[in-house]
């Protein structure tokens, strides 16, 4: 299973750090994504990384803002988040994937991916 954590009230141009931290399957075969859902939106990508670190996506809106990384001795992906805005108020949901082709395509929508966490709520406001 997949537990996010870090998530909470930050005021814009803050920062935070989400980790998700896997267990029960063997980490460094499987690609991890981090997604977003915010109120009454579409869930969407943000950014996602591949087995051994080698190759990562970040959406356009986080771009420069946000450095997703892995700890495979640690089963643990990280999402630090700078320079936040209201617009990146949603919740956080990172997510595993087995079989991967691009991490672009892993961040799109309809991706196959095996694990869903259960996600962290970021909010952004003054």
């Amino acid at each position: 299973r997949l537990v996010e954590s870090g998530g909470g009230l930050v005021q814009p141009g803050g920062s935070l750090r989400l980790s998700c931290v896997a267990s029960g399957l063997r980490f460094d075969r499987y690609a991890i994504g981090w997604f977003r859902q915010a109120p009454g939106k579409e869930r969407e990508g943000v950014s996602c990384i591949s087995m051994r670190d080698d190759s990562t996506y970040y959406a356009d809106a986080v771009k420069g803002r946000f450095t997703i990384s892995r700890d495979n001795a640690k089963n643990t992906v990280y999402l630090q988040m700078n320079t936040l805005n209201a617009e990146d108020t949603a919740d956080y949901y990172c997510a595993a994937a087995s079989r991967l082709t691009t991490v672009q395509a892993m961040c799109a929508p309809n991706y196959g991916i095996d694990y869903w966490g259960i996600g962290t709520p970021v909010t952004v406001s003054s």
